[in-house]
């Protein structure tokens, strides 16, 4: 039960994909999958486009059939359910509201069909309103509202029937940057109001880390990743996660290994390490030191270009191997030199497969130890 107000009852509940894949014809769009989104969180599927999330998102709604496996939501199975018998509410990318309905039509029209009485309608759209702000506009048709609130009651229209499951299908796609990032924060506020199981697509990693109780992240339909924000910002399971969360993304150079070091392609030494071959090292912009610190090898870099952004500045310098990206804090003097002396903190280092591009989790640590 809602604790906000009894008039709207949202008993969340888990999804459970097991083995659930889609084809189209010979074409394989998400292979069997297994995963589980837990009761009450917020979860994100996040990707680039044509990895296969909007279709993930359709197939727990019942807009696509699925190819193989199970869906279960709660203890229900429902692959076999028409959308409406599944206790899911979905919100579109394009609003589709009924342009010659009011607002309170809009968001009273499902709970009609369903045969609640207009006493009950009334009562749990003003609720609806009054969360999502709508209270002054309940008169008005969508035609005359701005985007950011037809939004919103599409939103309405789908929490006032008392979901289990809510469902977002890049909702903020047609926003304004303004519009996006108080929409978020609605979002946010709304979820923690209500506690409806929640999965939301983006290809938009800001929404990802600022909504996201868990992300999932697809790649070709395969799951690359699955955790909270912080598991998946620091701890990225594969170089294809490392380099699509971040702004700028982690910087990643080619290494080898000669039993003693880590070296770039041109000799130089990044860390100690027993490891031998080929490696892929990855950084963080704002973990590289610009100047030679104690103890640490020092990297020869070249600046190409920086962008300063008020906050803080980006400097693209190049190293044997690649260019790499520079958080620094804003008006430093470091950056205007044409050579920078960089140093890579061991402990702020990930190291991952030279060919499958996987994390390999503590091949570091010694290192790590050593330079502390």
């Amino acid at each position: 039960m809602n604790a906000i107000d009894p008039v709207i009852h949202i008993a969340a509940a888990n999804i459970r994909l097991d083995g659930v894949s889609k084809s189209y014809g010979k074409l394989a769009v998400i292979p069997k999958l297994d995963v589980e989104f837990k009761a009450g969180e917020f979860t994100v599927v996040l990707g680039p486009s044509g990895c296969g999330k909007s279709t993930l998102m359709q197939m727990i709604a019942g807009l696509e059939r699925v190819s193989g496996g199970k869906i279960i939501i709660g203890e229900r199975e429902v692959q076999d359910l028409e959308p409406k018998e599944r206790g899911c509410a979905m919100v579109f990318q394009n609003y589709a509201l009924y342009p010659h309905m009011t607002v309170f039509d809009n968001i009273a029209y499902s709970l009609k069909i369903a045969g609640l009485t207009k006493a009950e309608r009334r009562a749990r759209v003003e609720v609806v309103a009054r969360m999502l702000g709508l209270t002054d506009y309940l008169e008005r048709k969508p035609g005359q509202l701005s985007g950011g609130q037809r939004q919103r009651v599409a939103i309405g229209r789908a929490i006032v029937r008392e979901p289990a499951v809510l469902l977002f299908d890049e909702p903020l796609s047609n926003l304004d940057a303004q519009l996006r990032h108080d929409t978020r924060i609605e979002l946010a506020e709304l979820h923690r109001r209500i506690g409806a199981t929640t999965v939301f697509v983006t290809h938009d990693q800001v929404e990802a880390m600022t909504l996201a109780d868990r992300i999932l992240i697809l790649n070709k339909g395969q799951v690359e990743q699955y955790g909270t924000p912080k598991e998946i910002y620091h701890h990225p399971a594969s170089v294809f996660v490392a380099k699509f969360i971040g702004s700028p993304p982690m910087n990643i150079l080619a290494v080898t290994g000669d039993g003693s070091m880590l070296r770039l392609s041109d000799g130089q030494p990044v860390v100690a390490s027993h490891l031998k071959g080929d490696f892929q090292l990855g950084i963080r912009p704002e973990d590289i030191a610009v100047g030679n610190a104690a103890g640490r090898a020092g990297l020869t870099a070249h600046v190409r270009y920086r962008e300063d952004l008020g906050s803080h500045s980006i400097v693209a310098a190049e190293l044997a191997g690649g260019t790499v990206r520079i958080a620094t804090p804003f008006g430093s003097d470091a950056p205007d030199q044409v050579v920078l002396s960089l140093s890579f903190p061991a402990d702020r280092l990930h190291l991952f497969d030279a060919l499958t591009g996987k994390a390999i989790p503590g091949a570091l640590s010694a290192a790590t130890k050593e330079q502390r």
